[in-house]
């Protein structure tokens, strides 16, 4: 069985899915049964295709074509004409779309070839659900998004239980939630020794992660620490002092250590599909705290595991009770539970295989 894989946006959260993706249906047993193809674009400036070569198994086909992000007729058009191109040539048995704008140009390059073939689509966050674009845009998204599974078909997978709720409404749909590296993770699992609380994010700096509000939530917390490990084009609005910027020139192993050094784990986002960031800190047991929104909501579990925040007011509470070394160990031993139980790759992907060849 042949199975093409589109993706867009390969870059943050949906790289690391990608990568583990590549690992599990590169391996020599799956790949006897299922070979595997990822059509990617290398337009986003956070992609590195020398890196994507050195990262992703040597056992999937890598294929680099133009996609952009927003919405562009000439540069869209010409998008679908390579993408018919390649798909016409690989001729697969499944093809897999990710991410609203991958889905949205390989459902009409399938509609020119193809009437026969498995169509799947995985948003990672609906662009509808976005909260940076006006409402008249949003609208926008959500017809594109019926219209589409409407008029071209395909089977949605959701990521998330929120996402799935929302697919279910929209057309036939699958749940098989994102899933992490566990025991590669937890390995580099060492209880942290910081003097001073330590409150910390992985993500990219960008107005989906909210930096306005976890700069405010420093402001409003002196006299704890915070990491922000990554970098972004609005690290200006990272202004706290007791604020810490990594930046980007690091390894993942050396982000994931700087994760397993901070003693909260802290998702500010506007939106989201189901954060990887947040489940690698849950590997590694640290307790969360996380914005009300769809895919945080997915994973964290109140009073267990974590906290969730509507507003900045709450999180007064939620740090006291995190102070306690005691509190933190319970949420964590939970949250790493609860990512086995959940978010394991291995079980998630081969249900995955499963459904390609159902």
């Amino acid at each position: 069985m042949k199975v093409v894989h589109v993706i867009e946006a390969l870059g943050g959260g949906v790289y690391t899915y990608f990568k583990d993706l590549s690992h599990y249906f590169g391996d020599d047993k799956i790949a006897k049964d299922i070979s595997t193809t990822i059509i990617y674009s290398g337009n986003r400036k956070e992609i590195d295709p020398e890196k994507i070569e050195s990262d992703f198994s040597k056992g999937v086909s890598l294929i680099k074509i133009d996609m952009v992000r927003e919405f562009s007729p000439i540069q869209d058009f010409k998008s679908i004409l390579h993408l018919r191109k390649e798909l016409q040539k690989l001729n697969p048995d499944v093809i897999h779309l990710h991410s609203s704008k991958a889905g949205v140009l390989g459902r009409i390059a399938c509609f020119l070839l193809f009437r026969s073939k498995k169509i799947f689509y995985t948003p990672h966050g609906y662009s509808f659900l976005r909260t940076d674009i006006s409402n008249l845009t949003k609208n926008f998204y959500w017809t594109i998004e019926k219209s589409f599974q409407q008029l071209f078909g395909g089977i949605t997978i959701a990521c998330g239980d929120t996402e799935y709720e929302i697919a279910q409404k929209i057309g036939k749909s699958y749940l098989i939630r994102n899933g992490i590296n566990i025991e590669e993770i937890h390995q580099l699992q060492i209880k942290s020794t910081n003097q001073v609380l330590t409150i910390g994010i992985v993500a990219r700096i960008t107005s989906a992660r909210n930096p306005k509000l976890f700069n405010s939530i420093a402001l409003r917390f002196p006299n704890f620490n915070f990491v922000w490990i990554g970098d972004g084009e609005l690290n200006s609005m990272l202004t706290a002092p007791n604020i810490r910027i990594t930046g980007w020139s690091m390894d993942r192993k050396d982000a994931l250590k700087e994760l397993n050094a901070i003693d909260i784990y802290i998702q500010t986002s506007l939106w989201e599909g189901l954060p990887i960031a947040v489940l690698e800190a849950m590997a590694l047991k640290k307790p969360v705290l996380a914005t009300n929104v769809i895919g945080n909501k997915d994973i964290v579990v109140p009073n267990e595991t974590g906290f969730l925040f509507d507003d900045i007011d709450e999180l007064s509470l939620y740090f006291e009770q995190l102070k306690e070394d005691k509190i933190r160990s319970l949420f964590g031993d939970n949250a790493l539970k609860r990512c086995y139980d959940l978010f394991d790759k291995n079980k998630n992907f081969k249900a995955l295989a499963e459904l390609y060849q159902h």
